[in-house]
């Protein structure tokens, strides 16, 4: 047998991939499992890095036009029904409050009192009551465009949850936005599909593929839904980010109507999109390793950890100096738009210490004892490298040179990626070896089959269903930049004008 590589997380991702996820949040100390069925504690490690993606986003979305409003958690029942797609594809996940206070009941426990007049949804996306108000703003078309976002909560009533990818209540922001042409609504619709595409690829250095989504795997009640797709480790497909093109459809529910310049009456036309914390269980699994996560220095909550190394205690106070005016230097530095962010961790507790920061993902781990005092430099470990990977540099060259080191960090992290994604990317035009490339011949190991297939479908919802049916694989996405190519559906062998991603999916 080969000699057994130290790993900090266990099970590895080749040994169980779905409880490594599990393991990998816990130790990263991400998020845990709350009280409640389904929900999740963000914990700060997490919820920094959800707040450094919020940023990114919220500048590029200010960056269009768009500006930030709040709207309410509750909607009414009425509301969803005025858009029956809508709540037939929603009916399933809603959460219902029904009465409005409590009082003691029999041995004194507490039951619910007061019904309420109409029965109230927790939102689990809000549509129908945002545009309630676009009904109220939007007089002439001289109010348009209106662009608005929220960051919100949402609930969406899970059977199956699994921390950050699908969980009963979650973070996201959701955009709406409306206009007086379809054209300007489309361009509102694909301009926020790659805004989406950029936070993922150039911050989350996660590749994606733009594409739209077949009719069946619409948002409910849109008249086109545009999605990025990514792939994670597994193999297996994410969607990172939705932008909608909802026509007419909700404001004819909502009455969304404006005066033309005509002084003609006219329903105006919506869009909405939106992106979660779900993009976090995406960076952990496009990116993580079988030592812990490995966080993107442009959303990283810390770029970089100090670790004074002390063995005598008469060392402490020159060891601690050092550091401290390391810490100074380098949070005087900017990268992208920010500091450069450090943790400074003096705890003794040996190499546990180290393996903590690894565990976190934080891009830079610097030891510093008295020899690298002695000659003007620091010891540094670089996450996207092995953990014994680690290199002596002297103290000026580091501080000057962090900016590039984090860059290639990011660069790195991205072209992995990618490369996975195009070596687990196949075109297949043969329905054997289509059905072949889904099923695993080792039902224990199933993430060494699959990965994307870029196959023809004729268009038809009963070849999509068969082989969700077969294989528990979908159609991701009709990538938007498809070329056109004569082939045959790889379902029924009808008449097919282009590839269309197939995968497993979350």
């Amino acid at each position: 047998m080969g000699k057994q590589i130290k790993t900090a997380i266990t099970p590895t991702r080749t040994e169980d991939y779905p409880e490594w996820y599990q393991q990998v949040i816990k130790a990263s100390e991400m998020a845990e499992r709350s009280p409640v069925r389904g929900c999740m504690v963000i914990k700060p490690w997490g919820y920094t890095l959800w707040e450094n993606i919020m940023g990114a986003l919220d500048g590029m979305f200010k960056a269009t036009g768009v500006k930030n409003a709040y709207f309410p958690l509750f909607i009414p029942l009425s509301f969803l029904e005025k858009e029956a797609e809508h709540v037939e594809g929603f009916a399933k996940e809603c959460a219902v409050v029904t009465h409005h206070r409590l009082e003691k009941g029999a041995f004194g426990k507490l039951v619910p009192a007061g019904p309420l007049n109409e029965p109230l949804i927790v939102r689990p996306t809000s549509e129908t009551i945002i545009g309630e108000s676009f009904s109220r703003w939007v007089g002439s078309y001289r109010d348009l465009p209106i662009l608005i976002n929220q960051w919100a909560n949402v609930v969406r009533w899970e059977m199956r949850t699994r921390l950050f990818l699908r969980t009963s209540e979650f973070l996201w922001q959701e955009g709406h936005t409306v206009h007086a042409t379809p054209e300007e609504a489309r361009e509102r619709t694909q301009m926020m599909l790659d805004v989406y595409a950029r936070l993922a690829e150039e911050f989350l250095a996660m590749p994606v593929i733009k594409g739209r989504k077949t009719a069946s795997e619409r948002f409910p009640g849109a008249v086109d839904t545009l999605c990025i797709e990514a792939m994670m480790q597994d193999k297996k497909g994410l969607q990172a980010g939705t932008s909608h093109f909802l026509g007419q459809n909700f404001a004819r529910a909502s009455e969304i109507k404006y005066q033309t310049a005509e002084e003609t009456e006219e329903y105006a036309w919506t869009t909405s999109w939106g992106a979660s914390t779900r993009l976090i269980g995406g960076v952990i699994m496009s990116h993580g390793d079988d030592d812990g996560i490995i966080l993107p220095p442009k959303v990283a909550p810390a770029h970089v950890v100090l670790m004074p190394i002390v063995r005598k205690p008469e060392d402490r106070i020159k060891v601690m100096a050092y550091v401290e005016r390391l810490e100074k230097e380098l949070k005087d530095t900017f990268y992208h738009h920010r500091r450069v962010v450090v943790e400074v961790d003096e705890r003794d507790i040996g190499g546990a210490r180290g393996w903590e920061w690894i565990k976190k993902g934080i891009p830079l781990r610097v030891e510093i004892g008295p020899r690298d005092m002695a000659e003007n430099s620091v010891y540094v470990g670089r996450r996207d490298k092995g953990h014994k990977d680690k290199v002596s540099l002297k103290r000026d060259h580091f501080v000057g040179d962090i900016v590039n080191i984090l860059d290639e960090i990011q660069d790195t992290l991205f072209e992995r990626a990618q490369s996975f994604r195009k070596a687990n990317t196949i075109a297949i035009d043969d329905k054997k070896e289509f059905y072949e490339f889904f099923t695993p011949d080792d039902l224990e190991k199933p993430e060494i089959h699959g990965g994307f297939a870029m196959s023809h479908w004729c268009g038809k919802d009963q070849c999509e269903s068969k082989i969700k049916e077969d294989l528990s694989v979908t159609i991701r996405c009709i990538p938007l930049d498809n070329p056109s190519e004569n082939g045959k559906c790889i379902c029924c062998d009808s008449p097919s004008a282009e590839r269309v991603v197939f995968a497993k999916a979350y």
